[in-house]
């Protein structure tokens, strides 16, 4: 290393004997090394060289060390200080060096390593003050070249504002629907793989035991369950990322057992009433997305009557079209003149003040409802209250139906299962429950476990996990029809966006987490049955 890339350090000892020590010592550690006799002299050398590090004696004939240290730290506080004595060597001479401002204080003589490392140890600590300094110097640039853009761009938008000032309230609201719905789905995704293991466990319990003690309390469990599983639901019907899985639904029923949850929401001054018709057949529709539904329009109601009042639910036949099912939810609030009504769907349309609604309540029941094949209608008039009218279809398969459906087959013949699914329980209680019931069932933790076990295992059916970190369940799945083209899927998930599955897998069969073991088995055997029936 040439002198000029070496570190320079400056000696300050006015006994020119103490003074050549140090500096040989110094120079054989690698160091480049300037003297000084006197304190003036070390000043000015300081000035001039701006060392990064001073050994300093206190003892000198000009100025003592310690004023100089005090000197050297208000107009250089940049440079390191290593004061040394070999008379001034006592406790209280250390704590007068080290408050006149020195970094260390170091008694001599000193044994050559020691002092080498006692520079080095100093040096270390100067490179990083440098280095922090720099990166101070760094953001504050940038923190100033950020806010001269913000001011910039402020600028801008205060310009053309009473002709914006509508479209920018609706995109705020947008961006903050969509950051709160991405949220709520991915807890729900999660709590929908902790409520699969707990519901689909609390099943096989509650169906197994024959203590009545057990029985009630697997049974209360599997309620509460039921309940995290609904809130989930409707966390994932905020976000908009799940697919409507329509199905045969009592209505009747859906509305009396939603009767706990609408009393909490509405409170105690408004009176709930129900008038159902009890030969109304079951109706086609997305079970936890209706019930959303209602909860909204029950919400919305409340609000229409800030002094308490009456909520009344009916359901009837049609009167116009006997295919459908009248869902009506009556309020006895304020009511809304025609112009209200007439964009009372409208994504964001509001008569509330700022801050206490989104203008999304009415807009997603009418697109759940529209998506569920029906159709929503208003009655109201200011002063007489609101009705708000889904016309829903009847469902062809009724009672008798949907429990021949359920009651169907659903054990397994040996065929072999490959079940995908990162998750330790979900993966778990998928396993064990369709080994129990007649499946030869193989398990891996992610796609490429999957892939692997593939050739060896030869699957008859793949379980497979939508989400999942790395490679999605989809394109494990491309990969493994690569190897097997025939080979039938079912996805579970609990936050698959479906736009995404229909685009990696088209129609591939899909069951929502949680789910119980029942449907578990009715999926895995309907999977496996399609394929045999397409044979030829």
């Amino acid at each position: 290393m040439s002198n000029s890339e070496k570190t320079v350090i400056l000696n300050v000892d006015d006994l020119e004997s103490q003074r050549y020590v140090k500096t040989r010592d110094l120079q054989a550690a690698g160091f480049a090394v300037i003297e000084a006799q006197t304190g003036a002299e070390a000043l000015r050398l300081i000035e001039q060289h701006m060392p990064p590090l001073v050994l300093l004696d206190v003892q000198l004939p000009d100025i003592n060390g310690f004023e100089v240290c005090s000197f050297i730290k208000q107009k250089w506080p940049q440079v390191m200080v290593l004061q040394t004595s070999a008379t001034f060597t006592a406790s209280e001479h250390r704590v007068i060096g080290l408050n006149a401002g020195a970094d260390s204080y170091l008694v001599q003589p000193a044994e050559p390593l020691e002092l080498a490392a006692a520079i080095n140890a100093l040096l270390r600590v100067r490179r990083s003050e440098d280095a922090l300094r720099s990166l101070n110097a760094t953001l504050d640039k940038q923190v100033q070249e950020r806010t001269e853009e913000l001011e910039k761009a402020n600028r801008k938008l205060r310009q053309e504002i009473a002709q914006r000032q509508k479209a920018e309230s609706e995109l705020l609201q947008a961006q903050k629907m969509e950051a709160v719905g991405q949220l709520t789905g991915g807890l729900a995704h999660d709590f929908n793989n902790l409520l699969t293991a707990v519901v689909g466990n609390l099943d096989l319990i509650r169906a197994r035991t024959t203590e009545p003690r057990i029985t009630r309390l697997a049974e209360n469990a599997f309620k509460a369950a039921e309940r995290g599983s609904k809130l989930t639901a409707q966390l994932l019907a905020f976000s908009r990322t799940q697919k409507l899985a329509t199905q045969s639904v009592d209505l009747n029923r859906l509305i009396l057992d939603a009767s706990d949850l609408l009393s909490q929401s509405l409170g105690a001054n408004i009176a709930i009433k129900t008038d159902l018709d009890a030969g109304a057949p079951f109706v086609v529709a997305d079970y936890n997305q209706l019930e959303v539904s209602l909860l909204n329009l029950a919400i919305n109601a409340r609000d229409a009557m800030p002094d308490g009042g009456t909520l009344t639910i009916t359901t009837a036949p049609n009167q116009t079209d006997d295919r459908r099912i009248t869902l009506s939810v009556k309020d006895t609030g304020t009511g809304m003149p025609p112009d209200v009504i007439a964009r009372a769907f409208d994504p964001f349309f509001t008569t509330k003040p700022p801050g206490k609604g989104t203008g999304l309540g009415l807009s997603q029941v009418y697109g759940l409802v529209r998506q569920m094949g029906g159709d929503v209608d208003i009655k109201s008039e200011v002063g007489q209250g609101t009705s708000i009218q889904l016309s829903l279809r009847r469902s062809i398969a009724g009672t008798e139906t949907a429990a021949a459906a359920q009651g169907a087959a659903e054990s397994g013949h040996a065929e072999r299962i490959l079940v995908v699914d990162d998750d330790h329980d979900v993966r778990g209680l998928m396993t064990s429950f369709l080994a129990e019931i007649g499946y030869v069932v193989h398990e891996a933790d992610h796609g490429n476990a999957a892939l692997a076990m593939q050739t060896t295992v030869n699957p008859q059916l793949m379980i497979i996990d939508f989400s999942m970190p790395g490679t999605n369940g989809a394109e494990v799945v491309k990969a493994a029809r690569v190897v097997q083209p025939t080979l039938p899927v079912l996805f579970v998930s609990g936050y698959a966006d479906s736009a995404a599955l229909e685009a990696a897998m088209g129609s591939a069969p899909f069951l929502r987490k949680p789910f119980r073991p029942a449907e578990l088995a009715s999926a895995v055997r309907m999977a496996l049955d399609s394929v045999s029936s397409s044979k030829p």
